[in-house]
């Protein structure tokens, strides 16, 4: 058994390194880009099957100072809060293309816990390029930020108005919605017309990146199963677009994207809800520029044994750029905005941020900085201002050095 071992090594030692450049959308894993980078793969000559193996790490430093509402001057409690280093994400996966039809991904982040530590797990089987089919864990199709590969995201923290939980004005600790959706199991048809146009339709559990098992039920109102159902088109009219938001082997690229999406998860909640979102997304990469927008809203309305007739409405929305002033410098900014307290009360939090990447030859290796302040604008009272923020740093300042392969 031992020389066995020794034997699969000394093969993948003297596997060819190259990452071919022909794999690349044949390797697709949302975790780590090939566009040119060295690594090495198991492939045959003809290409019809592909295998590699991947690797992310993140290492981070964060200072976040909170506003005084909410703490107890009795107890001296500190404005600095979640200070310190942190793993977000500790990601090893393998990826590839089988039978020349069949692309697959599995990916373990040891930085999570529970069932999340399973970051994805799918396999996809392409019957033409204009149709299909991928099944697992993966990437549920709504919001650019989500879908960017998570390597080469141009801030080190998601927009808070994907994040962040809404406030309802009822004491339901089981309901507390955020607009983003993540990853998620479930399954789903894709695929891409005349390199211009996508389409993405699927159904999922509807329960998050933790869960990894099949607990849902029927609605009890619209007597469906309570699943997440969701879908996205999407208008490249300069070719598919990367899904990144600045790579220095990307500096002479000229595309765009213009999309749109929406989902409806029924009985979301336990207590329970159906939230209903919608989102509309732009991207534009032009040579060492880049430049994104979203603007997505969410109607949370509870169900007919809640007892509770009005819904809610939430909006939220970002826009953010990035430009390489040198080859290996990318300098950063983000405007994000979201009416936590909903459409009907006054007022919404507005958080300017700024940073900068850089990303160093020949080693893989990149470094992220970043500055947030989060402010809040427009309420009625100041007791609407004080808890339209609970739990959010005003000010907040991230670090992050990240090694890929």
């Amino acid at each position: 058994m031992k020389q066995l071992v020794h034997y699969i090594i000394a093969v993948l030692l003297l596997l060819p390194l190259g990452a071919k450049a022909q794999y690349e959308e044949d390797t697709e894993n949302g975790v780590v880009s090939l566009a040119g980078k060295e690594g090495f793969s198991i492939a045959t000559k003809k290409g019809d099957f592909v295998f590699k193996p991947y690797l992310l790490v993140q290492t981070r430093a964060e200072v976040n100072y909170y506003d005084d509402e909410g703490l107890d001057p009795a107890y001296n409690q500190d404005n600095v809060h979640n200070t310190g280093f942190s793993i977000p994400y500790a990601v090893l996966g393998f990826t590839g293309k089988a039978f020349d039809r069949v692309t697959f991904n599995l990916s373990i982040n040891a930085a999570a816990s529970g069932g999340a530590i399973l970051q994805q797990a799918w396999f996809d089987y392409e019957v033409k390029e204009q149709f299909a089919i991928r099944a697992g864990k993966f990437k549920t199709p709504f919001t650019h930020a989500y879908l960017t590969t998570l390597g080469e995201t141009l801030m080190p923290t998601m927009p808070v108005s994907l994040t962040s939980s809404v406030i309802l004005p009822y004491s339901l600790n089981a309901v507390t919605p955020n607009i983003g959706t993540g990853f998620d199991l479930g399954v789903e048809i894709h695929g891409l017309v005349k390199q211009k146009f996508g389409y993405e339709v699927g159904i999922f559990n509807g329960t998050g990146a933790s869960v990894n098992t099949a607990g849902k039920t029927f609605s009890d109102d619209w007597h469906i199963p309570s699943l997440l159902y969701a879908g996205r088109i999407t208008y490249m009219p300069k070719g598919v677009m990367p899904a990144t938001q600045g790579n220095p082997n990307r500096l002479k690229e000229d595309k765009m994207l213009f999309g749109l999406s929406t989902s409806l998860n029924v009985e979301s909640e336990s207590e329970s809800t159906n939230d209903f979102r919608a989102g509309a997304e732009f991207a534009w990469l032009k040579n060492r520029l880049y430049v994104g927008a979203e603007l997505y809203y969410m109607n949370v309305g509870f169900t007919e044994r809640q007892k509770i007739d009005k819904s809610y409405n939430y909006l939220g929305g970002y826009v953010q750029g990035g430009y390489f002033v040198l080859d290996r410098m990318q300098v950063t900014a983000r405007y994000d905005f979201f009416n936590r307290n909903g459409l009907d009360d006054a007022g919404f939090l507005n958080m300017p941020a700024v940073g900068f990447n850089y990303f160093f030859k020949g080693c893989n290796l990149k470094l992220q900085a970043m500055y947030q302040f989060i402010g809040r604008t427009g309420h009625d009272t100041q007791l609407d201002r004080d808890n339209d923020d609970l739990g959010l740093a005003m000010h907040s300042g991230t670090i992050l050095l990240q090694y890929t392969f």
